[in-house]
């Protein structure tokens, strides 16, 4: 048998194996780091590092991705377990209540075997589980009194229940412990992917971590640049709504003071609705404000710390509007509005996959629970590049 020591040529080599300087870019970031921690920063360096940063952004959305499924079965989970316990107290209740019908059967049945009225096997039959069959026979209910055949439909129409509700219960504690299942996959996935990151990111150098931390405030300041479009484009489209009708804002000082305090340069509505509107945006806006500076951790809906749509759930039920747990339920929760025409308290959804959310407050700037290991802060919507943004939706 060839020893597998045998010497290979030269040249590009498989993974696993010691590659040329070439053919790094196809390693993964970890091996690129092995390679390159301590050497001196080089152009050839750069790629490396942003191969680690993109990296390390991608298993953060993947994290943040699961943690929205997670929420989503805790959030079911809950659902699932209060609707269980509804169904045992029935169930608890209904048997109560059967096995009082059953005593009073049974008294029936007792008094009319003294007077020779029924035989044994009438009474037989009146204390059984199903007596109905024997009851519905003309000769013994015609022995009845109407309290009795009164007791007996009762007994009838509260083993029906009982048994349906039982079996109510059953499925509900089967759908209940799926969820619990999907629950425990979503926070281990979550728990993994976190993992990774923070792995990879322990293997860099201090050197490394400065030049990646120069990375990123250049991605801070092209998207500050891209927010700044942003609000000269929505300033631009109140300006010319503004001039094709000139009449309205002449005669509502409603209109021209709501939509200065917009702060997105978009027309606001004048109606009563819309000032009813734009009042909740304001309350949304202030609380999600004061969250700032409290950490994201995932899963979490305050008061001390939040995960993105634990933030805009909280902002908006401060201001009395119920919005759901998840960002795939959020995204349907109001009207969907264009970016330009985007106002303060409207949430901004990212991604294909809709795994993130933001409060806007104007001028292309929006506060947010950005990532574990991250405080809720005010960051431009283009902090991901524009490419990242989905939608905007206006809960109320």
């Amino acid at each position: 048998m060839a020893s597998h020591r045998k010497s290979r040529p030269t040249g590009p080599r498989i993974a696993g194996i010691r590659t040329p300087v070439l053919a790094t870019a196809a390693l993964t970031s970890v091996a690129l780091l092995s390679q390159t921690a301590h050497a001196t920063p080089s152009a050839d360096d750069k790629p490396s590092l942003e191969e680690v940063q993109k990296k390390v952004d991608g298993l953060y959305r993947q994290a943040e991705s699961a943690t929205e499924k997670y929420d989503a079965a805790k959030e079911k989970t809950a659902k699932e377990r209060k609707r269980v316990d509804t169904l045992l107290d029935d169930v608890a209740k209904r048997t109560a209540k059967l096995n009082k019908a059953r005593e009073e059967l049974g008294s029936f049945a007792a008094a009319q075997y003294r007077t020779g009225a029924a035989s044994p096997d009438t009474a037989t039959l009146l204390l059984a589980d199903s007596p109905q069959d024997y009851f519905d026979q003309a000769q013994l209910m015609s022995r009845l009194t109407s309290r009795q055949k009164g007791a007996v439909d009762d007994y009838v129409t509260e083993q029906s229940a009982t048994m349906k509700t039982r079996r109510e219960a059953v499925k509900s504690l089967k759908t209940l412990t799926q969820s619990q299942n999907d629950l425990k996959t979503a926070k281990s996935t979550v728990q993994k992917k976190l993992s990774t990151a923070r792995e990879l990111l322990s293997t860099l150098t201090a050197e490394e971590k400065a030049r990646l931390a120069a990375i990123e405030k250049q991605k801070q300041e092209e998207a500050a640049r891209k927010a700044a479009e942003l609000a000269k484009q929505q300033a631009a489209a109140a300006q010319a709504a503004k001039q094709q009708s000139p009449s309205s804002g002449s005669t509502s000082n409603s209109g021209s003071t709501s939509g200065s305090s917009s702060g997105s340069g978009s027309g606001t509505s004048t109606s009563p609705s819309g000032s009813t509107s734009a009042t909740k945006a304001a309350k949304a806006l202030a609380f999600a404000r004061a969250q700032i500076g409290k950490p994201y951790v995932w899963g979490a809906t305050g008061p001390g710390s939040y995960d993105c749509s634990g933030l805009t759930q909280a902002a908006w039920k401060a201001a009395g509007v119920s919005l759901p747990r998840t960002t795939y339920d959020q995204v349907s929760a109001g009207t969907t509005v264009p970016l330009t025409d985007a106002r303060p308290g409207d949430l901004v959804f990212f991604y294909d996959d809709i795994s993130h959310v933001g409060v806007y407050i104007g001028n292309g700037m929006m506060i947010h629970a950005p990532k574990p290991g991250a405080y809720v802060r005010e960051e431009s919507i283009y902090y991901g590049g524009d490419s990242i943004i989905h939608s905007v939706v206006r809960p109320a």
